[in-house]
């Protein structure tokens, strides 16, 4: 492996798109997890498909690792490079090639921002609804293969990508898939990608679907006296198949810490925060049928809204929770993590968890896209105590068992990047993470695509 000499390379066919300062070095060597930077050998920005695959071939033939970076909003050090090399920044491929209104679906390059495609899709009367909060890229979150609030109702990065173009290992470029909304024509090249977290090949398009902006968007906040009654009455609701777009959790500590650092006023007991969409008459039933079930397990102050400005200041305030809770504790860093469970068994993941944290002393309030089991939970810890972290860390290990142990996974949607490569055996068994690895290997028998990540 020769680092100096693929960057001078590098340097020759790309110019001053290759960077060895410092300070670029240091963006570039972390996310916003808690995980130890590690700086790249070099940065470079990619403008084109042909950027990409001259960077991938000089990698290819140099040995040298490379990763892709979008905005570094990842949670599990997936964008960190581990092993030094090569950072290929994405950010300046930012166009939207191609929008389609009568098939709602867009192509768009992997820079392009989640809130930067929708200002430009709300001019078609367009949205694309997936939300992990941060303004991440578009290559990035199909690489981690995100999701967020509103995956109760749209789906995921899984479900919403409908084709890529990539440039594998070796320089050589593929499309995944045509547009057509549903395929039985050969493997599933696109779902390869899709969460691969860069370690399969770099992600240069992406095509996507998109929805028609809903005639009515409402808001809604109600209480309730314990985690149980809330978790309990959305399963229910989940169960008889009422329509909600978004339906969050934020335990009391979650909602004392936004209150404090976004200037809510929301009581500080147990919160579910719901959005629903639709047109009046549909919204206002589903808004009645939530009500009934809610009303019926205990739930109080039930409020609801169709202002925008209320609606974006609640769920901003939903979006700041990290922020919120990181900043009660002095000095600290977010060690925010996540796990799915099969809705039936989130109530007991829960509070089972509510009681870890309790007995080990750690503040770690509870958020959750309870719709479809997922939640975080998020503890800020001072990283030069010691003896916290390691009580930070002996608590995550203990949640990540709760819930394989209740069927579910380590990971929901941040990724397994090496935050939590350590669990992927145990989730999914030797022979399943073998398979995997023999597809990394056909594919970059160089290692140099993300190398330490997943498997």
């Amino acid at each position: 492996m020769s680092v100096a000499a693929a960057v001078e390379e590098l340097r020759h066919r790309l110019g001053d798109k290759v960077t060895t300062n410092d300070t670029v070095r240091e963006h570039h060597s972390k996310d916003e997890s808690f995980h130890l930077p590690v700086m790249p050998d070099a940065v470079v920005w990619a403008e084109c498909t042909e950027d990409v695959v001259a960077v991938v071939t000089v990698c290819n033939e140099h040995r040298v690792p490379l990763v892709p970076f979008g905005v570094g909003t990842s949670l599990e050090a997936n964008s960190t490079p581990i092993h030094g090399g090569i950072s290929l920044d994405m950010s300046r491929m930012d166009k939207v090639l191609r929008i389609s209104g009568d098939d709602l679906d867009v192509t768009v390059q992997p820079g392009v921002r989640r809130k930067q495609l929708n200002e430009v899709l709300s001019s078609h009367g367009l949205f694309f609804p997936v939300d992990p909060g941060a303004d991440a890229t578009l290559g990035g979150m199909a690489s981690t293969g995100a999701s967020g609030t509103t995956t109760v109702k749209y789906g995921a990065m899984k479900q919403l990508v409908l084709s890529l173009q990539v440039v594998t290992p070796n320089g050589e470029v593929i499309t995944t898939s045509g547009r057509a909304r549903k395929t039985s024509a050969g493997y599933d090249l696109t779902h390869l990608f899709v969460g691969a977290e860069g370690t399969l090949g770099v992600i240069t398009e992406l095509t996507l679907r998109v929805f028609g902006i809903p005639e009515v968007t409402a808001a809604a906040t109600v209480q309730f006296p314990s985690v149980r009654d809330a978790v309990d009455s959305v399963i229910e609701v989940i169960q008889y198949g009422i329509d909600v777009a978004r339906i969050e959790l934020l335990d009391a500590d979650a909602v004392m810490a936004v209150n404090k650092y976004s200037g809510t006023s929301l009581p500080e007991q147990t919160l579910l925060l719901l959005e629903f969409h639709g047109t009046d008459r549909s919204t206002a039933h589903s808004i009645d049928a939530v009500r009934e079930v809610f009303d019926r397990r205990g739930g109080t102050g039930f409020r609801q809204t169709t202002d925008e400005a209320e609606r974006r200041r609640l769920w901003q305030a939903r979006h700041d929770t990290s922020i919120a809770c990181r900043v009660l504790v002095p000095n600290a860093k977010s060690f925010a993590t996540d796990v799915c469970v099969p809705i039936s068994r989130l109530t007991d993941c829960i509070e089972e968890t509510q009681r870890d944290l309790a007995d080990s002393g750690i503040f770690g309030p509870i958020i959750g896209h309870v719709g479809d089991g997922n939640f975080h939970v998020v503890m800020s810890v001072d990283p030069n105590d010691h003896v916290s972290v390691e009580r930070c860390e002996a608590l995550h290990a203990r949640l990540v068992d709760r819930a394989l142990a209740m069927g579910g996974t380590c990971t929901g949607e941040h990724g397994i990047g090496t935050g939590k490569r350590a669990y992927l055996r145990r989730e999914l068994g030797d022979n399943a993470v073998d398979l995997m690895a023999t597809v990394k290997r056909a594919l970059d028998p160089n290692d140099i695509m993300n190398p330490g990540k997943v498997v």
